[in-house]
């Protein structure tokens, strides 16, 4: 039977889901409450209370903060995920991570300090505690 009435349609369990494309740039900087997925290239920082997938084409000149992320494009700038962290193959990250679980697959790579762990210490706080003490 045909009805009038609609369907509600599934929200994203985080909000929305935002795509940045292969053949775009952003200057600035994003913030979202929902998933964000960057294939294109963003000079500016990302911060997401969910998840952030960045393509293998995708490259951010910036830090990148989310729940959890999945990298298979390039990073120039810290990286801060509070759960789970998965480098793929193609990755490549020049700066320092702090998560909670790290996975890197063989090929993947970062050039930085790496904390790791529900004690460690935010980048932001760890270098402001560096500064304090005169290291």
């Amino acid at each position: 039977m045909l009805s009038n009435k609609k369907k509600d349609t599934p929200a994203a369990p985080n909000g929305s889901i935002n795509v940045i494309g292969a053949d775009t740039v952003i200057e600035g900087d994003i913030t979202s409450s929902g998933d964000v997925r960057i294939d294109g290239t963003l000079v500016g920082s990302v911060k997401t209370s969910s998840k952030l997938v960045l393509g293998i084409s995708g490259k951010i000149e910036g830090n990148a903060h989310a729940k959890s992320a999945d990298i298979s494009g390039k990073v120039a700038g810290n990286v801060e995920i509070s759960e789970i962290l998965y480098l793929k193959s193609t990755s490549r990250i020049v700066g320092d991570i702090q998560t909670n679980k790290l996975v890197v697959e063989s090929g993947g790579e970062f050039n930085g300090k790496c904390q790791m762990g529900k004690t460690a210490i935010p980048i932001d706080a760890a270098k402001q505690t560096k500064d304090a003490v005169g290291q």
